[in-house]
């Protein structure tokens, strides 16, 4: 074998033995993303998170184990997918009356019929970014539930308490923005739904600083997308921001 050759070797196994020893995975790369492409990233990245949740619990409430109305028999399916769920504060199932069931905590002694999108719920229509504060939880959370029909009929329905905290945490990890960057989503009335300062979730966004804040909020609400300026804690901040046809939520990155 060729110097050369041994030298090479030597060196591949070298890298071989440093990426099996423990704590030797090096560092999450992240990449620096203009302020448009990490806008973009941001909405496919929290929109996806609930289009799948959506998905999935569409799939549970077609299933015959839903259409029994029965806890014993939706329990097991609803815990397989809050595993698959990270994110979910509370994976649910409720009867028409607004008795609820959570996964973790079994038949509870609240009721769901106080909420504002519960008739609508029971109606038949889904609900996609409801925000709430979790009667099961106490975390602030979005909601996604569908519901759960039998011949026509609406015997219940299945939902999850999408614990907006978490979210936040999921976009710094697998996006990983500056620290000078700020993201936030908005829902159709300028509340809050979702901000990398977690301690501003479900405020309402217009009333946190300056006249020049509520403009831009008004602003970013009535249109698709675009830049807004604005004061905010005594500096002048810009923001850039779009409407999703998934949530209906209106991200914006502000620097």
């Amino acid at each position: 074998m060729s110097a050369r050759l041994a030298s090479l070797f030597s060196g591949l196994a070298l890298l071989v033995v440093l990426a099996l020893s423990p704590g030797a995975a090096p560092a999450k790369w992240k990449p620096v993303l203009g302020p448009r492409v990490g806008l973009n990233a941001f909405a496919a990245l929290v929109d996806q998170q609930f289009a799948a949740a959506r998905n999935g619990l569409r799939i549970l409430a077609a299933t015959e184990n839903a259409a029994s109305a029965d806890w014993s028999r939706i329990e097991a399916p609803l815990a397989v997918f809050a595993r698959a769920t990270p994110a979910s504060a509370a994976v649910w199932f409720a009867r028409p009356d607004g008795s609820y069931f959570t996964v973790h905590g079994g038949p509870s002694s609240d009721n769901l019929r106080d909420r504002g999108y519960f008739p609508r719920l029971i109606a038949g229509q889904e609900v996609l970014g409801d925000l709430v504060v979790s009667k099961s939880t106490g975390k602030r959370s979005a909601i996604i539930a569908v519901p759960v029909k039998v011949k026509g009929r609406v015997v219940g329905a299945v939902g999850l308490s999408m614990a907006m905290e978490k979210v936040a945490a999921l976009v710094d990890d697998e996006i990983g923005f500056a620290p000078d960057v700020m993201f936030y989503a908005l829902n159709n009335d300028g509340q809050i739904a979702l901000h990398r300062q977690t301690t501003l979730l479900f405020d309402f966004a217009g009333k946190l600083g300056s006249p020049s804040l509520t403009a831009a909020v008004k602003d970013m609400l009535a249109q698709p997308a675009g830049t807004v300026q604005y004061e905010f804690q005594g500096k002048d901040r810009k923001a850039i921001f779009k409407k999703s046809d998934t949530t209906g939520f209106v991200y914006a990155l502000r620097w």
